[in-house]
């Protein structure tokens, strides 16, 4: 009896039961039960109460089942235009294909079809099924259509990646209110479009907070970092106060960037807001800003400091933090430590430890944890964790393991793992299978000027440079223009760049270049030689010299040492893999100027100190 578990007083409420009683499913569907005893099943806005409690559970099909019954007993359909909108949102939700076109022709021969409430929901439903065209087809017969109709239909078209008719849509509307514009930027920077995602915010007289922070985080996802950043500041100077959502995407930007000070100060302004308890995800974005900015300690101290609230989300941007900084053996502590606490990993987690066996150059526990994500946790590995495993196999020097690896996996190789198997090739002077590797790294990729590189690189590196001048003449006819060096520092606030033979601000350009001058004289009076083998040119060795000289990270290392107070760190941030010169250069200028030094280039961190680096010249 519904009595024993839910007390109903004389008079009560039906409503008001599933309002303040109701806490699990199982007593919803004790109050279900109550209704067909008492026959309020045939009570219309009773039993809408119920689906509509029903449509949000965790089994939404039931609320169809509810409907079914419940129109089955009425004896007239007075008040049915409260009960379809919940059935048709708990179609959406449960796919329930032909219960919603059921419904959609009970609606269309009723008087339902002139209610712009009952229209507007079944144009939502058939977007979350996924019938965009019919979604479409609704909405343009609809007798009324309202700012809800076109908003619904404008969200459909954007969640279906549909961006050209999304704009089509957002054009005609009638008129536009802040759900409209928010919609639009939204979808804008999640489909690559934030130019035109700045136009529409920029044409926005009244913005609310999901505005700032939709167009931040357009910014952010479109690699536009430093534009997200300043918007942040902007929307704070002008008393706007951030939510959850801003916050994580001005994290992400900080990472991107990846200098502290920035992360710091919103560190200090979440604590002083209290808006750490207020979103699962803020507590990951500071560890992976404070990983991602060289912090590894100030990561692991958030990590320990919310341990009474860490998810699952917080140990895999702890062990992948770990990993960016070399620190195999550590990713793997921390990795038993969550075993021991019974929490179940999930597929991040193992692409964490994976990545860490691979920087850190541990071949046999990478095989084994592959094999552990399978057979112990039953996890199917994606393209990622295979990617992962050819890598360490081919930096191990096993390319013929690798290739095995390849030909086993369930799915075709992309072109990260040909990349993969292309610089193993390089590493290990098999120009046979880099050449192959490329090939289908470049069919896969034709605009990635990396692919083109690497096979260049190996023909130069065997003095084949007839090869070397197809490989570039193939890069000009396809438009394909190689990426330069480019390195980055911040002094005193300001973020200074330099590319490959010169500073982006050319005012200090000669001062850095007799810095650097300066530097290499004292290197070499220590036994320090360049490695012309790292430059792949047809030049004479002299000029190899000088190319190798005017390296991005060097430039911005001489800067560095000549502004930064001794005893502060140089960071730098490259956008490409070091080279072994320069990471030996690092090495050398951090004993014998006794600098600590820290380098985060494309694929991981460097920290060098007392002529170490914490890669252990594995990278």
């Amino acid at each position: 009896m519904i009595s024993n578990c839910l007390p109903v007083s004389v008079g009560a409420s039906p409503t008001r039961l599933l309002s303040d009683k109701c806490t699990t499913l199982y007593q919803v569907r004790q109050i279900h039960a109550y209704f067909i005893k008492t026959k309020l099943i045939s009570h219309a806005l009773s039993v809408a109460k119920l689906v509509n409690v029903l449509s949000q559970s965790s089994v939404p099909y039931d609320a169809v089942y509810v409907f079914v019954h419940a129109l089955s007993g009425f004896r007239d359909i007075r008040g049915v235009e409260f009960l379809v909108p919940p059935t048709l949102k708990a179609c959406g939700k449960s796919w329930a294909f032909e219960e919603g076109k059921q419904i959609m022709g009970f609606i269309l021969k009723t008087h339902l079809w002139n209610d712009p409430f009952v229209t507007n929901s079944l144009v939502r439903m058939c977007l979350e099924l996924g019938m965009v065209e019919l979604a479409r087809s609704v909405f343009d017969k609809m007798p009324t259509r309202d700012l809800i109709s076109w908003n619904s239909l404008l969200s459909g078209y954007l969640k279906a990646g549909q961006i050209d008719m999304a704009r089509e849509v957002f054009e005609r509307m009638p008129q536009r209110d802040l759900v409209s514009c928010n919609t639009m930027i939204d979808g804008y920077g999640k489909h690559g479009s934030c130019e035109l995602a700045e136009e529409v915010f920029m044409g926005m007289g009244v913005r609310d907070v999901v505005t700032w922070t939709s167009m931040i985080s357009a910014f952010v996802l479109n690699h536009q970092p430093k534009k997200g950043l300043r918007l942040f500041r902007e929307m704070l100077s002008l008393g706007v106060r951030p939510d959850a959502p801003a916050v994580v995407s001005v994290l992400s930007a900080i990472a991107d960037l990846g200098f502290v000070e920035e992360g710091k100060w919103i560190h200090d302004y979440i604590v002083s807001n209290k808006i750490l308890g207020s979103c699962s995800f803020i507590g990951s974005a500071l560890i992976n800003m404070y990983a991602k900015c060289g912090q590894i300690e100030n990561a692991y101290h958030v990590f320990r400091t919310i341990c009474h609230r860490r998810n699952i989300g917080d140990w895999n941007s702890m062990i992948s933090g770990l990993a960016l900084h070399g620190l195999a053996r550590e990713a793997i502590e921390l990795f038993q430590e969550m075993e021991t606490e019974k929490l179940k990993p999930d597929d991040i987690t193992f692409l964490g430890i994976l990545s860490a066996c691979n920087h850190g150059g541990l071949m046999d526990e990478g095989q084994f944890y592959f094999e552990t994500m399978q057979m112990k946790y039953k996890i199917v590995p994606k393209i990622q964790h295979y990617g992962c495993i050819v890598d360490l196999l081919g930096r191990s020097g096993c390319l013929e393991q690798a290739l095995e690896v390849i030909h086993d996996m369930p799915f075709e190789p992309d072109v990260l793992i040909w990349k993969a198997i292309l610089s193993a090739s390089m590493k290990h002077n098999n120009v046979v299978l880099g050449h192959t590797a490329a090939l289908r790294a470049i069919e896969l990729a034709p605009k990635d000027s990396s692919c083109y590189v690497l096979l260049s690189n190996i023909f130069a590196k065997m003095g084949r440079w007839d090869e070397v001048s197809k490989v570039r003449l193939m890069m000009r006819k396809r438009g394909v223009r190689k990426i330069p060096g480019c390195s980055s520092i911040l002094v005193d606030g300001e973020v200074h760049q330099f590319l490959v033979g010169k500073a982006m601000n050319v005012g200090y350009n000669q001062s850095v270049l007799l810095k650097l001058e300066e530097v290499v004289c004292k290197l070499k009076s220590e036994g320090y030689e360049p490695d012309i083998n790292e430059v792949f040119l047809d030049i004479e060795e002299c000029e190899k010299e000088s190319q190798l000289i005017l390296h991005s990270e060097k430039l911005a290392l001489a800067f560095g040492v000549s502004s930064l107070p001794e005893g502060v760190p140089i960071q730098i941030v490259k956008n490409l893999r070091i080279c072994c010169d320069c990471h030996k250069f690092m090495q050398m200028v951090s004993k014998i100027y006794k600098r600590q030094i820290i380098v985060r280039d494309q694929n991981r961190f460097h920290h060098f100190s007392k002529g170490c680096c914490s890669c252990r010249n594995y990278w």
